[in-house]
Parts: structure tokens; C-alpha cells; sequence
């Protein structure tokens, strides 16, 4: 792979925050509000317990690693292309979606509401997912076009309030989103600036991203997606065994070669996001991982979502290593002088 050269000064540039991506990441914090204070059309209540929920859609598996360990009744994120054959009037659908929902969403949606399931619809208004949802046992909760993060939050917070799930805290969840994009903002300089830091950190590789627990895994897959799109380059979130069938098949770096060389070819670097919030069984993992990246040379960066002891909630906690990934990757385009990504 031939690295494109990464030049940290458009990093401090006058116009930096002029930059469309970067106030879309800044106003993370508004979506969430906006669409988990929206007011849901529908009138679903504690009482309207259901036998089983699905979820369809984008970020159905955020929803199921929140709900999965504290959900009451069977829950499953479905990835389509159909509605399961069990699904009806006893069951609750939830579907997560934007005005570029897949067919495939729209018609098990459809599908859903003719078989008299209960259904939530976060989609927003005049959406295909919306129309596709209308009928007398669907709330729709209305949601930011371009935000599933935003989206998933607010069904979560509903969720929580059905006591179908833990209770989510919004405003804090908010604030969370607020705080990283205080500490990554285009304002700040490079060294006390926790985005562009890690941008340069990846300048002259391609990212190994692995999280120890299952929302960091969950977020380590949405962090390595905005990579490949802003980079352009091989970003790769898996499980540690994969990870370290690469560390064992990188050669070991040469510390005379010069890294200027326009025809370099460009090596792994390791992203540990929230190691130091994994359960014990994972922290050996986590250092296995670090003593394979280290005995060939390859840099080992890191995310983190805070100190243990602010107790934040899991959502909390993926809100803020996801952000601080996607600035990451936001300057990382900007570095290169190429594509941006939200």
C-alpha cells in the first residue's frame, strides 16, 4: 500500500472550522436532544408488553448490545432481507431508519403492520419508512435525516421508558457528545487535542481497531468504517485473534528506512479503544495485543472514554469513543488533502 502524504499543518488552518464535517460532528450533541426529546405519535405504554422485539435497521445492533443483557422478553436486530415468519400481533418491531432507507426495510416494515405487530418507527417525517409504518399500533418517533446514532438513542431512551431496557439518560448522553466536541474542536491545537492527535497518529498507516467490550466492538466497526472513507485506505475492526494473525504477519519495521520516501509503502498501526474499562479476561488480551503490535514496530494508539469512576453509562461511553474516532478520521481526510467523513 502506498502511502499519500499526510501534512498535519492544514490541521491549524485559518479555516479549519469552516469545515461542513466538522460542524455536523460538533452538533452531535443537538441530534441526540432533538430526537430523543421529540414527541413520539402513537401511543405504545408500559402495559403493552410484547412476546418479542426486533429491530430493523441501521445501528439495530447498538440497540441490541444496550438491550440484549437487561430486555425482559427475547429480543433480536434482524438483518433482513425478510420479515421472520414468527412476527406478529404479539410482537413488538422497532425499526431505525433515514430517508435513504434499503427497500428491504421499508417492505418487512410494511410487512410488520399488515401481520398487526406493534411497531415503532424512528424514521424522519415524510420518510419512506415513515409512510410505510402507518397504522393504528405504530408510534413514530421522528428523527434527524442523517444521524442514526441520534436515531438509535432515541429508541433506546423509549425502550427504557417501556421497561424494555435500561433506563438512558438523554441529557447526559447529550452532554457526553458535548464534551468531546469541546476537546476536539478545530479550535484546539494539535498536542491538546485528542482528534487530531490520533490523526496523526494514524498518518502513515493503515488501523487495526479492536474494543474489548461489546459496545467498544460495536464502535470499533462504525470508527473503522469512517477511516476507510476518509482515508481511503484499509481500516480493519475484528476480533483480537484476526488482529493478531496481521501483527504476526507484519515484518518487523526497518528503523532505517526513510519515511519520506514518496513510494514507502505504509504498515499497520494498533487503535485500543477503552482498554482500560475491559473485564479482566480482556485485559491480557488487550496487553497479548499491545506486546505483538510493539515486538515488530508498529504504533499502538488509543481511546478512550474516561475514567471509570465518573460513572458513565455504556451509552455515554460509546457516544464518546464513536465521536472521537469519527474526528479522528474527519482530520485524517483533512491531513491528507483528500475525502472527509462524518
Amino acid at each position: 500500500m502506498i502511502r499519500r502524504w499526510f501534512d498535519d499543518s492544514r490541521l491549524e488552518a485559518d479555516d479549519l472550522a469552516d469545515e461542513e464535517s466538522l460542524w455536523w460532528l460538533a452538533s452531535a450533541g443537538a441530534r441526540i436532544r432533538r430526537a430523543a426529546l421529540s414527541e413520539p405519535a402513537g401511543r405504545l405504554t408500559r402495559a403493552d408488553r410484547p412476546r418479542g422485539v426486533l429491530v430493523l435497521g441501521a445501528e439495530a445492533r447498538l440497540v441490541r448490545a444496550v438491550l440484549e443483557p437487561a430486555c425482559p422478553v427475547p429480543f433480536m436486530a434482524w438483518p433482513g432481507p425478510a420479515l421472520p415468519a414468527w412476527v406478529g400481533p404479539l410482537d413488538l418491531v422497532v425499526a431505525l431508519g433515514s430517508h435513504d432507507a434499503p427497500a428491504w426495510e421499508v417492505r418487512g416494515l410494511a410487512e410488520a403492520v399488515r401481520r398487526g405487530a406493534t411497531v415503532i418507527a424512528a424514521a424522519p417525517d415524510e420518510s419512506a419508512l415513515a409512510a410505510a409504518s402507518a397504522g393504528p399500533l405504530t408510534t413514530h418517533l421522528p428523527t434527524p435525516p442523517d444521524d442514526p446514532m441520534a436515531a438509535a438513542i432515541a429508541v433506546l431512551a423509549l425502550l427504557g421508558q417501556l421497561e424494555l431496557g435500561p433506563a438512558v439518560d438523554v441529557e447526559l448522553t447529550a452532554s457526553a457528545a458535548d464534551a468531546v466536541a469541546v476537546r476536539c474542536s478545530p479550535a484546539r491545537p494539535l498536542g491538546d487535542n485528542p482528534g487530531k492527535d490520533l490523526a496523526v497518529g494514524l498518518a502513515d498507516s493503515f488501523p487495526l481497531v479492536w474494543g474489548g467490550t461489546t459496545l467498544a466492538g460495536r464502535a470499533s466497526r462504525r470508527i473503522a468504517e469512517t477511516l476507510r472513507r476518509a482515508s481511503g485506505r484499509v481500516a480493519l475492526a475484528a476480533d483480537a485473534e484476526e488482529l493478531e494473525a496481521v501483527l504476526l504477519g507484519t515484518p518487523q519495521r526497518d528503523v532505517f528506512t526513510d519515511p519520506f520516501e514518496q513510494d514507502a509503502e505504509i504498515g499497520p498501526a494498533l487503535l485500543l479503544l477503552d482498554v482500560d474499562q475491559v473485564p479482566e479476561p480482556m485485559t491480557e488480551t488487550a496487553r497479548r495485543l499491545t506486546r505483538l503490535a510493539d515486538g515488530v514496530g508498529v504504533r499502538v494508539c488509543h481511546i478512550s472514554s474516561g475514567m471509570a469512576e465518573l460513572g458513565a453509562s455504556d451509552v455515554e461511553r460509546y457516544v464518546t469513543l464513536l465521536l472521537q474516532g469519527r474526528y479522528a478520521a474527519t482530520y485524517l481526510g483533512i491531513g491528507l488533502g483528500g475525502a472527509k467523513s462524518r
